[in-house]
């Protein structure tokens, strides 16, 4: 096993990085993963972490006390940062900052992975800038973004870029079989649906209440008969998307609050040490924060399963012979494609990336999901 085996499908990656750990590729003090959704960006940056750290030949073994550490969150040299809101401020950056220039403790470099860089506002930033500028010889900064474009120039100029791509459908589907434990129709069925997202598929793949949650999203389409029917679509799409991030927030809140309890010495029969409630309570608020930001990926989500029925229209529509994401409602896809015009699907792909945008900007769901039902329900 090594610590780049979740970097499915990109192959091109893992050869610079190994390359950059062994030494033998140039190691900058500062790195920029992007890559769109699903694509990897963090786990290929946690993977570098483990190499950097690791104490065996190859760097990057999967198996030693180093590695293992790094992956499990738990290495003393490794910060991960994880923005719990919807944005990362100056006065988190000042501190970050600070950890990053002190010396490693126990490996090899001090890394500060930085998962959703682009939240960092203006300010943070600019604080972020001047530490790279000015890097401690034995820090290494991974940054983590969908685009270079979401930071600011300076900061991206000073970054050695790694470009992740969306795995190819193939790939997902052979992970899932291979160590999920998936059958192979199933796999590959998740597979298009999450449209590459590895973790998606899984998620999809192994729990029924994600499959039925997406079944009802792609159902909203036909439900769209008139201005009663569309309205109560809108609150659907809405609950579902807020199921889906109730289910997700409560897996990862208690992954979180069980490895801290562990962490800080719980006995085994759940007590806890005296002086240990306050960084309990500073993680149920960051959990809490966290929630907003868990809802408004879940909304996103589910917009795009709905832009993926209307894609796989269009395709059809348009003859362009690429194969459908949604390959079980194929007979009701090719009557919908045959019953409208490609303008107005083209409009109706329109609007949801309109409705993105609009949630993106703090409107409120349900009225930003309702205007997109209406406008789906006319074209």
């Amino acid at each position: 096993m090594s610590v780049w085996n979740d970097l499915v499908g990109q192959e091109p990656v893992v050869a610079q990085l190994s390359a950059a750990a062994e030494g033998t590729g140039g190691l900058a003090h500062a790195w920029l993963f992007t890559g769109p959704p699903g694509s990897g960006r963090v786990a290929g940056a946690r993977a570098f972490a483990a190499a950097l750290q690791c104490a065996e030949t190859p760097r990057g073994c999967g198996h030693c006390a180093s590695c293992h550490q790094v992956l499990q969150g738990t290495h003393a040299d490794v910060e991960v940062v994880r923005p719990a809101g919807l944005s990362y401020g100056v006065k988190e950056t000042r501190a970050l900052v600070l950890r990053a220039a002190s010396s490693p403790s126990m490996g090899r470099w001090q890394v500060v992975l930085f998962e959703d860089a682009d939240r960092a506002t203006e300010a943070a930033a600019n604080a972020l800038l001047k530490a790279i500028e000015e890097p401690p010889p034995r820090t290494v900064w991974l940054l983590c973004t969908p685009s270079p474009d979401d930071l600011l120039v300076t900061i991206r100029s000073r970054c050695r870029l790694v470009t992740l791509r969306t795995p190819p459908i193939d790939a997902v589907a052979d992970v899932l079989v291979l160590r999920d434990g998936v059958d192979r129709d199933t796999a590959d069925v998740v597979a298009r649906a999450a449209q590459g997202h590895i973790s998606r598929a899984r998620r999809l793949a192994t729990d029924p209440e994600a499959r039925r949650r997406r079944a009802e999203v792609l159902e909203v389409p036909r439900r769209l008969t008139s201005v009663g029917p569309a309205v109560m679509a809108a609150e659907a799409l809405v609950k579902a998307a807020e199921a889906e991030a109730k289910a997700q927030a409560e897996e990862l809140n208690e992954t979180e609050t069980s490895a801290l309890r562990q962490a800080l010495g719980e006995s085994a029969k759940g007590r806890m040490p005296r002086g240990t409630a306050g960084a309990l309570k500073d993680l149920e608020d960051r959990q809490k924060s966290r929630a907003t930001r868990v809802k408004r990926d879940a909304l996103d989500r589910t917009l795009l399963d709905l832009a993926s029925y209307y894609r796989d229209v269009l395709t059809l529509q348009l003859g362009a012979g690429s194969d459908l994401v949604n390959t079980e409602l194929g007979p009701e896809l090719r009557t919908a494609a045959q019953n409208g015009r490609p303008e107005d699907t083209l409009n109706r792909l329109d609007a949801i990336m309109a409705c993105r945008e609009r949630l993106e900007a703090n409107v409120n769901p349900l009225l930003a999901v309702e205007a997109l039902t209406l406008a789906l329900r006319t074209g």
